[in-house]
């Protein structure tokens, strides 16, 4: 297929900066990505050259113990293993680098790049006339976080939401808890602008943890400002602690105080990738109350399933995609969009190509 655009997720700074062990270098960054098909291989249905496609994180076998009972995020085929440290699922890879030596496509799709080669179960067909400069950001960062509200979660109408990281997942996970019907949505962050963000896209009550902010009455609207834990600001705006909470910056130390945000009987999620050997400090004690933490891989998606949900809510104007790309920069200036990704100074950068 033919590139058109891949978001920068931080997913990539994590194989940069050592934080992933699905690596095997030399690869090739990216997997945010949307195109233009090329051509197709032999066995391949419902795909043909001109078909505009959103790239998958991952692709189920169909076959497998876990396929079989219908849990496909629990794939463990041979394809589905192989993709994620950059091959197929003989062992070979498509790529190759100028000397002829194997390259890796992260995740089996490299999508920071101008084609790729791909297994037909990472490809989901969209229609024309949408936006692949957006709609690339389906391939990760929105199907995460949509998926964490829908998929994990069950969010329903009514029930009360706190997001802890507004980056380009957690925006996401507020859209998501808006979508489903949350009453009451607390965003948090240390950096203003992204609150700024949460709020437009649906969060009711917005909290700046920033270094030296100070606390400050909340409501609806308006952004309070704290030196306390997240988990006592947020029990000021919904007394008791909320029905949900999500943790979406990848620390322990935010897993524990998100954790103590939900009431008693509660759920916590854990969206974003921990260090590895990381350890989460929660005081056992607080299991006793019936609350639950849970893992999440890509917001449990289903690509066939949570991609055309997405394009169908984008189409419907209830998911305001475009919101999320804070900046578009051509392939050569790739370096850029990985460094504001880095310092959190973008919801989204798309990379178009």
């Amino acid at each position: 297929m033919r590139l058109v655009a891949s978001g920068v997720c931080g997913s990539d700074i994590h194989v940069l900066h050592g934080r992933s062990n699905a690596v095997t270098f030399p690869m090739v960054l990216g997997h945010e990505g949307a195109g233009v098909v090329e051509s197709v291989g032999p066995g391949v249905d419902g795909l043909a050259p001109g078909d505009h496609v959103v790239l998958a994180l991952y692709g189920p076998c169909h076959a497998c113990p876990s396929c079989a009972r219908g849990r496909f995020v629990h794939c463990s085929g041979a394809a589905r293993v192989a993709a994620i440290f950059g091959r197929m699922a003989d062992g070979s890879t498509r790529l190759r680098t100028t000397d002829g030596q194997p390259l890796h496509p992260m995740v089996g799709t490299g999508t920071l790049a101008e084609h790729a080669v791909v297994r037909a179960a990472q490809v989901v067909k969209v229609d024309d006339d949408l936006p692949l400069d957006v709609l690339c950001l389906a391939g990760c960062g929105v199907t995460t976080g949509l998926g964490a509200v829908f998929n994990i979660a069950g969010v329903a109408t009514g029930d009360t939401v706190a997001v802890v990281g507004c980056g380009g997942v957690g925006l996401n996970v507020v859209q998501g808890a808006r979508i489903a019907g949350a009453t009451a949505i607390v965003a948090v962050d240390t950096n203003p602008a992204k609150l700024d963000l949460a709020r437009s896209v649906g969060a009711t009550h917005t909290v700046d943890t920033s270094p030296g902010s100070v606390h400050g009455a909340s409501l609806p609207g308006e952004t309070s400002r704290t030196q306390n834990g997240i988990a006592e600001m947020v029990g000021e705006i919904v007394p008791g602690g909320v029905d949900f909470a999500f943790e979406v910056v990848g620390s322990p130390e935010l897993v524990a105080d998100t954790f103590l945000a939900t009431r008693p009987g509660g759920t916590c999620v854990m969206v974003s990738a921990m260090p590895p050997g990381a350890t989460i400090p929660i005081d056992g004690r607080a299991l006793f109350s019936d609350r639950r933490l849970r893992g999440c891989i890509g917001g449990n998606n289903v690509p066939a399933v949570d991609i055309p949900r997405i394009t169908a809510l984008h189409r419907q104007g209830r998911l305001d995609l475009d919101a999320l790309v804070s900046a578009r920069r051509p392939l050569d200036d790739v370096a850029t969009a990985i460094d504001e990704t880095a310092r959190g100074a973008v919801a989204r950068s798309v990379v178009v190509l």
